[in-house]
C-alpha cells in the first residue's frame, strides 16, 4: 500500500507540472478555472434584430459592443423619505468622497454615479468589481457598507432597466396595487416605499399584493418585503394568467376588488439579460419567444380585466423581441375594443434614453424561415405560430393604437440592459364583462369547446377571456356592483375570524401547507393587559392583530391593514397567502411578572409607536450610541433627562426615541425608534445587528464588524442576546428569546408559517436580484 500510494504521488505530482507547463497554451486557448469561456456571438440573434431594426441606424456595433460588456452594478437606496435621505447624505459625503483620490494597481477608483432620470439621487451605478472591492481597506469598507445596509433593507441591489416600472406605475399611498409576477420581489419592495411616501402614517389605505406561481419564490419574496416591515403587503401564490378575483366588504355588501394599480412584469426569454446572463449569447432562439407570447398575453389579459376604470396597468419584459412585446400590447388593445390605450409617458421620466415601439414586425421560426403575415403560415405551423403574433392588418387601427409610445431600452444609450415598457390605461370595462348578468337558475347557453393550442399551454386555465370570465364570474360588469354569490357557501370565509389555506378540493395547492391566518375576537382576554401596559390609544385598531396558530398558547402577534384584513376575511377559499403581516409583540414566558406577557418586536415598532402613549424614553444622539454599543448599560450612563425618566419606570418592555434637532444640522436628522427592556438597573436594546450597525453608521461611528460590544459576547447584536445581569433577568423567559434575539428575525420562526424556512434561499439575504439570473423577469 505505501508504494502504491507513493506512486499515486508521484504521478500527481508530474501531472501538476505538465499542466503548469501547459498554463500558457490552456489561457491561450480560451481556457480559466477548466471551464470553457462563453464565446459572445450568436449569429441568428445579430440576423434577427438587424432585420427588424429594432436599433436606430448607424448605432448595430455600439448596440453589440455594449451587449458584450459586463454590466455595471447598480443599487437603489430604500426606505423612507427621512431614512433614505440620511443614507443617501452618508454615501456622497463619507463613502464616495473617500474613493475620489483612490487609486489600485495604478487605475484610478471610477466614483459612483447617480442615475439621470432617478428621482432624488436615490439610485446609483458603478464599475466596482468584487475583485477590485477586496484591493483596498477603504474599498472594502464600502463593501462591507453596502453588505450590512442590504441585509437591513435600506440599499437593495437592483438592475437599472428593473427600476423603471415602478417609477411609470405611479402609484401613490391609497392605491391597492397587483404585482402579478412579483419574485424575487425587488420591484415590490419599491412599491411598498410609494405606500408608506409619509412616514407618520403607519396605516396606508392602499396596499400591494404581490403574488408569483412559483411557491419557492414566494419564499424569497416574503424575505425581501419583510426587509421593509409594512403592514400593507401581501404575499399570495397563484397563476398570474388566472389570478382569482376576489371580493371585499363594502358597508355590508361583498364587492368585486379591483385595483388601482397594477405591474405585470411577466416571465420572458430575457435576451435583454445577455450583460449579465451569458448563457443566453449561446441559448438564444425565437423558439423562446413563440412559446411564450401566448402566456404573456393571458397574463396580460387578466391584469386588464383585474383593473379599475380610470386604473394604469404597467405591461414590461426584459426581452427585446417584438413577439413578446408589440405583438402582446397591440393583441391586448384589439381585443380590448377601446377598453385600454397607451399612455404617453415620453415626459414622466427625464432624463431617460428610450426608443419609440415598433409598428411593423416579422416572425421567425428558429430555423430561420420568415412569415410576415398571418396568411403567409403553413397550416403546419399553426400550432407554434399565431395570428396574434403579426402587426394589426388595417392600417387605421395600427395607427390608433399608438405603439410608438411603448419604450425600449437599449443597452448602449446609457450602459444598461435591454428592456421593453408599455403603460395602460382603462377607459371602460372589458367588452365581455359588458353583457348582462343571467338570471338567476336560467341554464348557461352550451359553449362550443376551444382546443388550446400547443402553443399556447393553459396551465389548467381557461384559455379565453369570455371562457376565464364564465368560470370566475358570470355576469359580473367592470363597474364595481356586487358580485353574485361565487360560491356555495360563503360563511367558511368568517369561521371565527380564521382565514385557513384554500380548502384542498376546490384549489391544487403545491409547496408547504401554510398556517392559518387567526384574527384576534374583540374579546379576547390576552389583549387588555397589553392595552393597558403600553396605554395604547383607543383609535389602535385591535382588530387588525393576527396570530397563526388556532391552537395553543399565541406566541407571536402580527398585524395587517384593515383594508388587506378586509381581503383576508373575504377570500380564504379563493387565495393561497403565503405571508402577510409584521410582527409587533412576543410573549415572555415568564412576562407575567411584569404586568403584560407581550414584549415589543422591532420588526413592528414604527408601525405600533404612533399608538403607544406609555413606556417611552425619550433619549438624545448619545444615549442611543450608549444602548447600540453596550450590552446592559447601567441607568446612570445615560444623559440625566432619560434617566429621570427611566429610574422610576416599572419593569418591562419599553420604547426608546430618538427626535433630531433641527437646530443641529450635523446631527442625525431622521427619528430613532428602537424596543428595549428595563431591568432592574440597566436598559438593553433589542435590535437586529444590521440595523444597530445602520443606526451606528447614520451617527458617523463606524463599528468593525466581529467587534464586540462592551459587556457583552459577540458583535452588536449578534445571535441570542447574552445573558443579562443576574438581578435584570427574568430568567430562563427573559426578554432575550432566541426567536426574536437582536440579529433574529429569522425565517425559521416556527409561527411564520410551515416552511418559512424556504426564505433563507441562497443570496435571500444579500437583498440583491438572485432569480433575474434564472427566470428573467
Amino acid at each position: 500500500m505505501g508504494r502504491r500510494s507513493r506512486g499515486r504521488r508521484l504521478q500527481q505530482q508530474q501531472q501538476r507540472s505538465e499542466s503548469a507547463e501547459d498554463g500558457g497554451k490552456r489561457n491561450g486557448a480560451g481556457w480559466e478555472g477548466g471551464y470553457p469561456e462563453i464565446v459572445k456571438e450568436n449569429k441568428l440573434f445579430e440576423h434577427y434584430y438587424q432585420e427588424l431594426k429594432i436599433v436606430p441606424e448607424g448605432e448595430w456595433d455600439q448596440f453589440m459592443g455594449a451587449l458584450r460588456e459586463p454590466l455595471p452594478a447598480t443599487l437603489r437606496i430604500t426606505g423612507y423619505k427621512s431614512h433614505a435621505k440620511e443614507i443617501l447624505h452618508c454615501l456622497k459625503n463619507k463613502y464616495f468622497k473617500e474613493l475620489e483620490d483612490l487609486e489600485v494597481d495604478g487605475q484610478k477608483v471610477e466614483v459612483p454615479q447617480p442615475l439621470s432620470w432617478y428621482p432624488e439621487e436615490l439610485a446609483w451605478h458603478t464599475n466596482l468589481s468584487r475583485k477590485i472591492l477586496r484591493k483596498s481597506p477603504q474599498l472594502e469598507k464600502f463593501h462591507q457598507f453596502l453588505v450590512s445596509e442590504t441585509e437591513s433593507g435600506n440599499i437593495s441591489r437592483q438592475e437599472a432597466v428593473s427600476m423603471i416600472p415602478p417609477l411609470l406605475l405611479n402609484a401613490h399611498p391609497h392605491h391597492k396595487i397587483l404585482d402579478m409576477c412579483a419574485a424575487p420581489g425587488s420591484k415590490t419592495t419599491q412599491l411598498i416605499e410609494m405606500l408608506h411616501a409619509d412616514m407618520n402614517v403607519p396605516f396606508p389605505e392602499g396596499f400591494v399584493i404581490a403574488n408569483d406561481v412559483d411557491n419557492k419564490r414566494c419564499y424569497l419574496l416574503v424575505h425581501q418585503a419583510k426587509r421593509l416591515g409594512s403592514p400593507c403587503i401581501m404575499v399570495v401564490n397563484h397563476d398570474a394568467s388566472c389570478i382569482p378575483r376576489l371580493q371585499v366588504d363594502v358597508n355590508g355588501r361583498k364587492e368585486v376588488l379591483f385595483y388601482d394599480r397594477i405591474l405585470c412584469d411577466v416571465p420572458c426569454s430575457g435576451d435583454g439579460t445577455m450583460r449579465k446572463n451569458i448563457d443566453v449569447w449561446k441559448k438564444w432562439s425565437t423558439l423562446n419567444s413563440l412559446q411564450l407570447h401566448g402566456l404573456q398575453l393571458r397574463i396580460a389579459t387578466r391584469g386588464a380585466e383585474q383593473l379599475v376604470e380610470g386604473g394604469r396597468m404597467v405591461y414590461s419584459t426584459c426581452s427585446l423581441n417584438p413577439i413578446e412585446d408589440e405583438a402582446v400590447i397591440a393583441s391586448l388593445l384589439e381585443k380590448s375594443e377601446g377598453a385600454l390605450e397607451l399612455a404617453d409617458v415620453s415626459s414622466e421620466l427625464p432624463g431617460l434614453k428610450w426608443v419609440p415601439g415598433l409598428l411593423q414586425w416579422k416572425v421567425m421560426t428558429k430555423d430561420g424561415q420568415w412569415f410576415a403575415s398571418w396568411d403567409d403560415v403553413p397550416h403546419n405551423r399553426h400550432t407554434q405560430i399565431r395570428p396574434t403574433m403579426f402587426p394589426p392588418k388595417d392600417p387605421e387601427k395600427l395607427q390608433a393604437m399608438h405603439l410608438e409610445r411603448c419604450l425600449r431600452i437599449l443597452p448602449h444609450h446609457q450602459n444598461t440592459g435591454g428592456f421593453f415598457v408599455a403603460v395602460l390605461v382603462k377607459k371602460s370595462s372589458m367588452p365581455w364583462n359588458k353583457r348582462p348578468p343571467k338570471p338567476q337558475g336560467e341554464p348557461a347557453e352550451p359553449r362550443a369547446p376551444v382546443p388550446p393550442s400547443p402553443a399556447e399551454p393553459t396551465a389548467g386555465c381557461a384559455s379565453t377571456p369570455s371562457e376565464l370570465e364564465s368560470k370566475l364570474a358570470p355576469g359580473i360588469s367592470d363597474t364595481g356592483a356586487a358580485e353574485s354569490a361565487e360560491d356555495a357557501d360563503g360563511s367558511g370565509s368568517r369561521r371565527g375570524g380564521v382565514c385557513g389555506p384554500p380548502p384542498s378540493k376546490k384549489m391544487k395547492l403545491f409547496g408547504f401547507k401554510e398556517d392559518p391566518f387567526v384574527f384576534i375576537p374583540e374579546d379576547d382576554p390576552l389583549f387588555p393587559p397589553i392595552q393597558k401596559f403600553y396605554a395604547l390609544d383607543p383609535s389602535f385598531p385591535k382588530t387588525n392583530l393576527l396570530t397563526r396558530t388556532t391552537e395553543g398558547k399565541k406566541r407571536q402577534l402580527y398585524m395587517v391593514s384593515k383594508e388587506l384584513r378586509n381581503v383576508l376575511l373575504n377570500n380564504s377559499e379563493r387565495m393561497k397567502v403565503i405571508n402577510t403581516g409584521i410582527k409587533v409583540w412576543c410573549r415572555n414566558n415568564s412576562g407575567e411578572e411584569f404586568d403584560c406577557a407581550f414584549r415589543l418586536a422591532q420588526e413592528g415598532i414604527y408601525t405600533l409607536y404612533p399608538f403607544i402613549n406609555s413606556r417611552i424614553i425619550t433619549v438624545s444622539i448619545e444615549d442611543v450610541q450608549v444602548l447600540l454599543t453596550q450590552e446592559n448599560p447601567f441607568f446612570r450612563k445615560l444623559s440625566s433627562e432619560a434617566y429621570s425618566q427611566v429610574k422610576d419606570m416599572a419593569k418591562g418592555s419599553v420604547v426608546l426615541k430618538y427626535e433630531p434637532d433641527p437646530t443641529k444640522p450635523d446631527a442625525l436628522q431622521c427619528p430613532i425608534v428602537l424596543c428595549g427592556w428595563r431591568g432592574k438597573a440597566s436598559v438593553r436594546t433589542f435590535v437586529p445587528r444590521n440595523e444597530r450597525l445602520h443606526y451606528l453608521r447614520m451617527m458617523g461611528l463606524e463599528v468593525p464588524v466581529g467587534k464586540k460590544r462592551e459587556g457583552g459576547a459577540g458583535a452588536p447584536g449578534a445571535g441570542a442576546a447574552s445573558p443579562a445581569e443576574p438581578e435584570d433577568g427574568p430568567g430562563a423567559g427573559s426578554p432575550a428569546e432566541l426567536e426574536d434575539a437582536p440579529g433574529a428575525g429569522s425565517p425559521a420562526e416556527p409561527e411564520d408559517g410551515a416552511g418559512a424556512e424556504q426564505e433563507a434561499v441562497p443570496d435571500a439575504a444579500s437583498g440583491g436580484d438572485p432569480a433575474e439570473a434564472g427566470l428573467p423577469r
